[in-house]
């Protein structure tokens, strides 16, 4: 990426809803932001609890946490996006945004992802190694960090209360 590229904030970047919409990032402007690539079918799924409870914790202070499914890791996202809803709402009760399917990694990866990893790389590589990646992101729009598929949500409490 130009170092103007790297420049920019997430509301630069718009997303597909489930639905099929586009969602700009720009509409969650003010908030902090965690944005989280899922899966329906992983070991770590019941995060999706976790993350609800944050939610549920700190949306009146401006938190939104962003749900965006993917199939890239060992397949564990094969359902369609109104499947993914219907599980989402039915077993952990989300009602954060939970964007259409996506890749995260390569050619076929949404420009989010680039910028994503581009401002908060990973260990070895800068790829998102598995399912439950999270970005924390602040109010201006800004990464604030990454964190690794197995950093349980309610860990990044502290964090998240200091961006509030």
């Amino acid at each position: 990426m130009s170092n103007i590229e790297q420049s920019k904030t997430i509301y630069a970047f718009t997303l597909q809803a489930a639905n099929g919409d586009s969602v700009c990032l720009d509409r969650y402007r003010g908030d902090v932001l965690l944005i989280v690539n899922t899966a329906s079918q992983c070991g770590l799924t019941n995060q999706y609890g976790g993350l609800q409870n944050l939610f549920d914790a700190y949306k009146d202070r401006g938190l939104t946490v962003i749900a965006i499914p993917c199939n890239q890791f060992a397949a564990q996202e094969p359902s369609d996006d109104a499947d993914i809803q219907t599980f989402c709402s039915l077993r952990y009760n989300v009602s954060f945004p939970v964007m259409a399917k996506a890749n995260v990694n390569g050619e076929q990866q949404i420009p989010l992802y680039e910028h994503l990893k581009c401002g908060a790389g990973g260990l070895i590589s800068d790829d998102i190694k598995w399912n439950f990646t999270k970005f924390l992101i602040n109010r201006e729009g800004h990464i604030v960090s990454r964190h690794a598929p197995t950093t349980a949500p309610e860990s990044l409490i502290k964090e998240i209360e200091a961006l509030l």
